[in-house]
């Protein structure tokens, strides 16, 4: 399975339910903290195509978007 990355911030109610949504399944994830990691948020930018919103999801190196992406 390819590698679920998800970059938040703890103050996101998004991104805690994207995060929620993945446990449920039961895909692991690698969570990125921008608020705690703010040099990350320039990499998430760039690899998003700019979108600057948290959550940006991504599953190896496909950019899904953001909450109501995934959910889709």
């Amino acid at each position: 399975m390819q590698p679920v990355e998800i970059y938040t911030s703890p103050l996101c109610g998004f991104c805690h339910s994207a995060k929620r949504l993945l446990t449920q399944k039961g895909a692991a994830f690698d969570e990125v903290d921008v608020l705690s990691e703010p040099e990350r948020k320039k990499e998430m930018i760039q690899r998003a195509g700019g979108a600057r919103t948290v959550p940006q999801i991504f599953i190896g190196d496909v950019h899904v978007g953001g909450c109501d992406e995934l959910y889709a």
